[in-house]
């Protein structure tokens, strides 16, 4: 039987958070989701599967490096991708007043 978690790749489970758009958790295969901190469901909600996939350094993925992921899945047991932030959270409550250069 191959190996598919080593120090270098994992077997990986990618989850999609019922409760806030854009929020994944990646978590090794083989480990159980009720692993899980519990403080940490509340937040993420109802694990949505979306994929399993192998997770090498070489891997692409879209918002954070496959190095990153792999550390934190070995060093906590999971990781928590957060949604990107929107300019609107950026800036707050502040609505810039509208003048001739504000529009």
């Amino acid at each position: 039987m191959t190996e598919y978690t080593s120090d270098i790749k994992r077997f990986c489970s990618i989850y999609k958070s019922s409760k806030k758009k854009e929020m994944y958790l990646y978590v090794d295969r083989k480990y159980d989701l009720k692993k899980l901190p519990e403080t940490l469901m509340p937040i993420f909600g109802q694990p949505l599967h979306v994929m399993d996939m192998i997770l090498t350094p070489e891997k692409k993925l879209a918002r954070v490096s496959s190095e990153k992921v792999l550390k934190m899945i070995a060093d906590k047991g999971y990781f928590l991708q957060m949604p990107p932030l929107d300019n609107d959270d950026i800036a707050g409550d502040y609505v810039a007043p509208k003048d001739s250069l504000n529009g």
